[in-house]
């Protein structure tokens, strides 16, 4: 799957294990979303974001909610003056589903404006 297509997906409901994505396919995803990585427990998907300002970092937060209000999948995240970390992971699959990797994506997307 490309980046133009992750991007173009929107997040269906996604529980139970058999959701979660196998390491194969985890692997291949990623090639697709440059800088970002898996959490340190392996269960999410993280990516740092640098900001010239706190104004900056939240007009990122508020286009990244709006979002994921959107698609009803919402990140973890921590922010302070011109930063922001992102960690997608789904829940109720105890892992990274196809809804991480579409809303990782689909950030990358809004920056690329």
């Amino acid at each position: 799957m490309t980046f133009a297509e992750l991007a173009s997906q929107h997040c269906q409901p996604r529980k139970g294990a058999e959701h979660a994505l196998d390491e194969a396919r985890v692997a291949l995803l990623l090639q697709q979303l440059p800088g970002w990585r898996r959490s340190g427990d392996g269960k999410g998907l993280v990516k740092d974001f640098r900001f010239n300002d706190f104004h900056h970092t939240l007009g990122f937060i508020n286009a990244v909610g709006f979002m994921a209000n959107r698609e009803d999948h919402h990140p973890d995240l921590e922010a302070g003056y011109g930063h922001c970390q992102l960690l997608w992971s789904t829940h109720d699959v105890g892992g990274l589903s196809l809804n991480d990797f579409v809303c990782a994506a689909k950030v990358e997307a809004l920056l690329a404006g």
